[in-house]
């Protein structure tokens, strides 16, 4: 029995699922993802339990063609036309003639993350044209479970992509934690594009208004406190926008511009308190219930110096391109393409 699925794939994401298959989610499934950015296979049924990585990175936003294909007992796997991986004396859920339907998903596990054997973050902000599953050879039911793995006609490069209306939060306590003597904070976005207005960021809890918060208002950056007062900053692309928080002020920052919000010293304390309470958030995009027309491209987001991975949010919009960016902001870019 021969069976194969092929596509071409793009990406900038070196973490992540291509595509799982299965005919029984406990007994016999099928994953090829990338970990590092190379091809990852993971596989279980009645005669094989493994995982295995091989093949070149294919995270450098080229075009590859990958193919998977099952011959006899033996699995092989092809990248550009060369054989990357071959496995014998295994069957996977590709060749299996137990149940006549294989399910496919696209982009995401129909099983929890936990059943992998070596757990991966599971979301692959990639392209996929050229799609061919199973030859067309056996039942499938073939779903795309993450609007991320997309069909993509635009030119794309490195970096996060916010389309209006996406939200993104980061629990304050999951990431760099502040100095302590003298207290300080600082985070630094670096914007590629930006058009439209709506929330860039904001720091508070789910349940209130946002203590600090940084908009984008027809080519400027704005930032208020929720005791009233509110700066300007017109916005140049490039050179990333600094925001450091101290216990007296906050210091807004462009090379070569600064501006200066001095806070209200009647409760310091409540901005310390966002830290040390389960609530505490760093808000990414729309606010909830917010009708924003942002869309921005970050070629980076960094809290206390360290870059902030977009995989690693408590929560994100699946519309958020988290590893990529359109060169442009058009018509071309919509999230569902």
């Amino acid at each position: 029995m021969r069976t194969s699925s092929s596509f071409e794939l793009r990406t900038w994401d070196p973490e992540g699922v291509i595509f799982y298959g299965d005919t029984n989610p406990q007994e016999d499934w099928f994953v090829l993802g990338l970990r590092d950015g190379r091809p990852e296979i993971q596989m279980r049924n009645h005669l094989a339990q493994l995982t295995v990585g091989a093949g070149p990175r294919l995270d450098d936003g080229e075009w590859h063609q990958v193919e998977v294909k099952v011959l006899g007992d033996s699995l092989l796997l092809s990248v550009d036309g060369e054989e990357v991986l071959c496995l014998r004396q295994v069957s996977g859920p590709l060749g299996s003639k137990v149940q006549p339907v294989v399910r496919i998903a696209l982009g995401g596990l129909l099983f929890p993350v936990s059943s992998l054997r070596l757990p991966l973050v599971p979301t692959l902000d990639g392209c996929l044209r050229r799609e061919n599953w199973l030859d067309q050879q056996a039942q499938t039911s073939v779903s795309a479970l993450t609007s991320s793995l997309r069909s993509c006609a635009a030119e794309s490069q490195p970096g996060t992509f916010f389309p209006p209306g996406t939200p993104a939060e980061f629990g304050l306590q999951d990431i760099p934690q502040p100095h302590a003597e003298p207290w300080a904070f600082s985070l630094d976005l670096g914007l590629q594009l930006a058009a439209g207005s709506g929330h860039l960021l904001a720091l508070g809890t789910p349940e209130n208004p946002p203590w600090l918060s940084l908009q984008l208002q027809d080519q400027k950056a704005v930032l208020s406190s929720a005791s009233g007062p509110q700066l300007d900053l017109p916005l140049v692309l490039g050179p990333p926008l600094q925001l450091k928080l101290g216990e007296s002020g906050v210091v807004l920052s462009q090379r070569p511009k600064k501006e200066i919000l001095a806070l209200p010293l009647v409760d310091p304390a409540s901005l310390l308190n966002l830290w040390v309470q389960p609530q505490g958030r760093l808000f990414l995009g729309a606010l909830p219930g917010e009708a924003s027309s942002a869309s921005v491209c970050l070629d980076g987001l960094w809290a206390q110096g360290q870059k902030l991975d977009m995989d690693r949010a408590l929560s994100r919009s699946q519309n958020i391109w988290a590893h990529s960016c359109p060169q442009s902001l058009g018509n071309d870019t919509d999230s569902t393409h």
